[in-house]
Formats: structure tokens, sequence, C-alpha cells
């Protein structure tokens, strides 16, 4: 059997600090790509897996690395800056979704054709990368987001909680049936969007807290962009980040509220700024 072929990814988390340069810089024998690709790692407290998260990904997958901390105690901004990656840094923590929207403003502002977000905390399989893009490449998706539940015993095998596990599963088949697509999982923190998407959706008005990416797939079934997934090999262990099943609770019942206020803005029975094209700049 060839080494590439391998019955399971392996666990082998990298710590040893490196420059990004080993990432960036493509293959010699790879061709040219026509579209500029930035990754954005929106990080709170991830100096433990940062170097491994990025080791996996694939040479020459993107052009540029951004960090956004959001006000980290440890020391994810001098890993971050050792390594080479492009760091912004937030004084005051904003919150999940504080985090992501500074990292699509400087997507938008610098050029970025695809962007890929990937959580910071070598939970996803980050040498999926190319795979991903190249589903928004041929033109096939606009947005494509990694799928932890392949099946129910592989992301229980790979630590998922079994209460996460039920409400993943509840939430993403009410979120298909009421959105009327097909996703495996609706609640990846590994996405990768088209510069289309975040030009027209007014991702600044959604929450600064989880909810931001409930309220960012509802935005983009209601501007009419293709959403698809693709199996992401997940890894639950004791340094990989987790939200607890108290702030679990909340964020069900806020992706609730943020389908619900889908519907009704579509039924006209309520009118949300959610769903309200963004205002083009005065030329």
């Amino acid at each position: 059997m060839s080494s590439t072929l391998l019955v399971e990814p392996p666990l082998n988390p990298v710590h040893d600090i490196f420059h990004v340069d080993r990432v960036l810089k493509p293959d010699a024998a790879a061709a040219p790509r026509k579209h500029k690709i930035i990754a954005v790692l929106p990080a709170y407290n991830a100096e433990k897996t940062l170097a491994a998260t990025v080791a996996d990904f694939p040479a020459g997958s993107v052009d540029e690395i951004l960090l956004v901390d959001d006000g980290s105690k440890d020391n994810t901004v001098a890993i971050a800056r050792e390594m080479g990656l492009t760091v912004i840094v937030h004084e005051k923590n904003t919150g999940y979704g504080g985090n992501q929207k500074t990292c699509y403003k400087y997507c938008l502002d610098h050029g970025a054709d695809i962007v890929v977000m990937i959580h910071p905390d070598y939970q996803y399989d980050a040498r999926v990368i190319p795979h991903a893009v190249g589903m928004i490449e041929l033109g096939i998706c606009d947005v494509i987001l990694g799928n932890r539940v392949r099946s129910r015993a592989e992301a229980l095998k790979c630590g998922m909680p079994w209460w996460k596990y039920v409400s993943n599963r509840g939430l993403t088949a009410f979120e298909n049936l009421t959105l009327g697509q097909n996703l495996g999982e609706f609640h990846s923190g590994f996405r990768v969007y088209r510069r289309q998407v975040l030009e027209t959706i007014p991702f600044e008005r959604n929450s600064d807290d989880f909810v931001f990416d409930t309220q960012f797939l509802v935005q983009a079934v209601h501007f009419g962009f293709r959403l698809g997934d693709i199996p992401v090999p997940v890894r639950y262990f004791e340094e990989a980040s987790q939200i607890n099943f108290r702030r679990s609770t909340k964020y069900g019942l806020q992706t609730l509220t943020a389908v619900s206020a889908f519907w009704m803005n579509r039924l006209r029975l309520r009118r949300s700024d959610l769903f309200r094209p963004k205002t083009k700049p005065v030329a």
C-alpha cells in the first residue's frame, strides 16, 4: 500500500515553532495559481496548537495567513509573529464573531479572491484546504464547510461529546429542512468563501458572539449563494478549544432565533437588517 493511502489521519501535533514561509512557498512542480487565497485564524489563547495547525497547511495552498488575536492571555501573539504570520491584535476581547469581522474586512481590503477560515486549535485537518478551495475555483460552490460528522461512529471515536453530537445533528437537520439545504453540518469551524460572498453579505451587522456563524450561513442562503461541504477529519483532545454545555445551549437557542428571523423576513412579517443589502460606498 502506498504511504499516502492512510487508514486514518495521524494525530501528531507539531509544537516546534517554524517560519510561515515553509507553508506559503509553493511546490516547484505546482501550477501557478490564478487566485489570491488568504487563510484567517480567529484566535484566543491558541499558543499550544497554533504551530500544529499551520504545519498541516499544504505548501503553497494559500498566499497569506492572518491571525487575529482576540485579547489572548497567553503567548499566541508572540508565537504568531515569530512564525511570520500577519497579526492583528484586539486589545480587548470582542467575541468570536467580532474576531471574524476583523478577519474578513482585512481580506476584502487586501484583495483576497478566496478566504479560508480555520480555527487555530488543531481540531480541523488543514490538509484538505486545496480540495475545499478547488470546489470554489471550479465554480461548483460559493461556500464550502468542513463536515466533522461523516458518520456517528467516527465523530464519537474522535472524541466529540455525545451531547454535542446530538445537538449538532438536531440543529443541522432543522437548518437543512427550513433553509432548503443538504449539508452534513452547519456548525463547522472550517469554512471557505468566494470573495463575492463577503462583498455581498452584511456580516458587519451580525452578532459578535458564536451565533455569527449561523447568521452568516442564513444570510448566504438568503442572498442565493450555493453551499456545499467536504469531509474533514476532526480531533478532540485536551488542548483543542471547546465551548461548554451552557454556552452550547445558548448557541442552539440563538441558532433557532436566526432561522426564525430568516423566515420572518422572507414572509415579510418582520424585516431584519441581517438581510438588508450592504450600502454601496459613494464613488
